[in-house]
């Protein structure tokens, strides 16, 4: 420990930081830098740094650890030579040096004060002993090369490959885009316990046209991509989500893939991107185990993320990566989205206006014009080829939102291949020359405790809502022939009329019609504020006061350590005319700015003042 110590103290700020971010060690106790050369040895920590280490990382440092002497130091050609023995390939034995400065870099060992040496920590070396045999393969068997690669007769035709990945990665584009329209139609509710409520997943499911079970996976994809967002006990529609669906496909397809490769962990994306004859198989799974021998649970947890997303997003088939799967892993995602894009249906601009006022989509349709017939048609069916339904019932909700008979009709007309049926037209008319019927308003103070107002000119329509029992919910109390009070807002009992399919219009307190959109986005949520917890580590542990007394903190931190591993020193003392000398010596106690130790060569117990000791140093490694 005493030389990871001294490493951590030599190393600049930056360097260390850098360091101590490759690494995952309790940091609460460390209150100095040999509490956290400790924090580093510990088992834990030390089990989790070998997990994530490749095979050839790993090799090097178990050879290191296999021969390096009792003080355990050795050095790099020494650790090539045995790579070399084991039965290693030339490319590792060449490359042993680098790898050995990279395992520095992680602080798994010491690089020596004498060029070429390097030193591995006792704990090092116990872990891997620890889990030689079992989780972690020989060091012969780590240095092998790895096994040729059967040379498999590949009668599968790619392009169909490609084809199959576009379909499934369209569909879930498509799914995810109905979700959030029926989401901005109406939010779903979390529940206390956590997820959504049942009647919601179902509801949502059925719009997005997938099994309720496959909701979930659906959903954490929107959220994680910031298209959805909580706001209290109700998800809603993002800001971001509503820009999201206004996208080409491929967009949104791209912003999809970019979440889901942010997720994958940095050295599984690199291999998986990279794979090649190099590897064990044609598999994946054996790829990464063989690469990662001591990974564990991390590499079949990220395995199973990897996977089970990139089938849904089009990146693999059938558990294979397929080339944009490989193109978003090395971080080309323009390119992954054009190759997909490649085999997307196109989008269309134009429909076909039924008699039956159903409006056929021969395609997916451009965004833009998908979203202004969805304000006044209802969506029947929703495939490569879109139906769309119109009603009075939804011609009321356009104009509700500020559409008029003249611009529905004039929208049909740009966009219709068959131009307008007079069913059609009829229909847009007569909900229009019967919008607003029925109003709602915010009631007026001496109703209290009502909150909303509704009045019509048609007394019977009055007496028809006050008894509709789907209404009951809103406890209409009809208060004259023209006027029912509800203790709701007047945005509610709005939406209620409108889904019951009353001719309903909201006015202001002048009665002019006021406009209103049930589509309600939530903000997304800046990204918070990320603490540096290694920053705020060596703020505490790398501050200072005296500098001497700094320095004899330091020594005598040294001289404890040795005192509980046992370890045996060279101490240098200073000697009353000024000269230096050195003592073989294995410290016992370290109290009241005094050393007891053993003098090893006297074999006598010898008690320093802390003050006359220059320095300490690891003693020879002949001793």
């Amino acid at each position: 420990m005493l030389e990871l110590a001294a490493r951590l103290r030599g190393l600049p700020r930056e360097e260390l930081a850098s360091a101590l971010r490759t690494r995952e060690f309790d940091t609460s106790g460390a209150r100095d830098l040999f509490d956290l050369a400790e924090a580093l040895l510990a088992p834990d920590s030390v089990d989790h740094a070998l997990t994530r280490l490749d095979r050839r990382h790993l090799a090097v440092l178990a050879a290191a650890s296999a021969i390096a002497d009792e003080h355990g130091s050795t050095t790099a050609d020494a650790v090539r030579d045995e790579l070399v023995r084991l039965g290693g390939s030339d490319e590792l034995a060449d490359v042993a040096g680098r790898l050995l400065d990279e395992l520095a870099t992680s602080l798994l060992v010491v690089p020596s004060a004498n060029p070429g040496r390097v030193h591995v920590p006792a704990a090092i070396t116990a872990r891997l002993a620890v889990h030689a045999g079992r989780e972690l393969p020989s060091v012969a068997e780590l240095a092998a090369p790895a096994p040729a690669v059967l040379a498999a007769v590949d009668d599968i035709d790619r392009g169909l490959l490609e084809r199959r990945a576009a379909e499934a990665a369209y569909a879930t584009v498509a799914a995810t885009s109905e979700l959030l329209a029926e989401l901005g139609n109406q939010p779903a509710r979390e529940l206390a316990k956590g997820g959504l409520a049942l009647p919601d997943s179902k509801r949502l499911a059925e719009s997005a046209g997938i099994e309720l079970d496959a909701l979930p996976r659906l959903f954490h994809r929107a959220d994680e991509a910031g298209l959805v967002v909580r706001d209290g006990a109700f998800w809603l529609e993002s800001d971001l989500g509503a820009a999201w669906t206004q996208q080409r496909t491929a967009a949104r397809w791209r912003r999809l893939a970019e979440c889901w490769r942010d997720r994958i962990p940095a050295p599984l994306r690199n291999l998986v991107a990279r794979r090649s004859e190099t590897l064990t198989s044609t598999d994946l799974r054996q790829d990464v185990r063989w690469f990662y021998p001591a990974g564990g649970r991390w590499v079949d947890e990220a395995l199973d993320r990897l996977v089970d997303d990139a089938e849904a997003l089009g990146l693999a088939v059938a558990g294979e990566p397929v080339e944009a799967g490989r193109l978003v892993l090395a971080g080309d995602l323009d390119r992954a989205a054009g190759v997909l894009a490649a085999h997307f249906p196109a989008q269309v601009d134009k429909v076909y206006l039924q008699h039956d006022l159903s409006v056929v989509s021969p395609g997916p349709l451009e965004p833009a014009l998908d979203a202004r017939l969805r304000g006044f048609a209802d969506v029947e069916g929703r495939d490569l080829a879109s139906t769309y339904r119109v009603s009075a019932a939804s011609v009321n909700r356009g104009l509700a939102a500020g559409e008029t008979a003249e611009s529905i009709l004039e929208f049909l007309k740009g966009v219709s291949l068959t131009g307008i049926p007079q069913p059609l037209a009829y229909v847009v008319g007569e909900a229009a020359a019967r919008f607003g019927s029925v109003r709602v308003a915010t009631a007026d103070e001496h109703d209290a405790p009502a909150r909303s107002a509704v009045r019509s000119d048609d007394e019977q329509l009055v007496r028809t809502l006050a008894v509709d029992q789907s209404l009951a919910s809103l406890g209409l109390r009809q208060t004259g022939p023209h006027r029912l009070l509800s203790r709701f807002p007047a945005d509610v009992v709005f939406w209620a009329l409108s889904d019951a399919k009353y001719p309903v219009a909201a006015e202001d307190a002048n009665g002019e019609i006021m406009r209103l959109r049930r589509h309600r986005l939530a903000a997304a949520p800046p990204p918070p504020p990320k603490s540096d917890p290694v920053a705020a580590l060596l703020d505490r542990v790398l501050a200072t006061g005296d500098e001497g007394a700094t320095e004899q903190a330091w020594l005598a931190r040294q001289l404890e350590a040795a005192a509980r591993a046992k370890e045996t020193l060279t101490v240098t003392v200073r000697m009353p005319g000024g000269q230096t000398a050195d003592y073989l010596l294995a410290p016992a106690s370290v109290a009241n700015g005094r050393l007891r130790a053993r003098d090893r060569k006297a074999d006598i117990e010898r008690t320093l003042p802390l003050s006359a000791i220059a320095a300490v140093s690891p003693a020879p490694t002949n001793v």
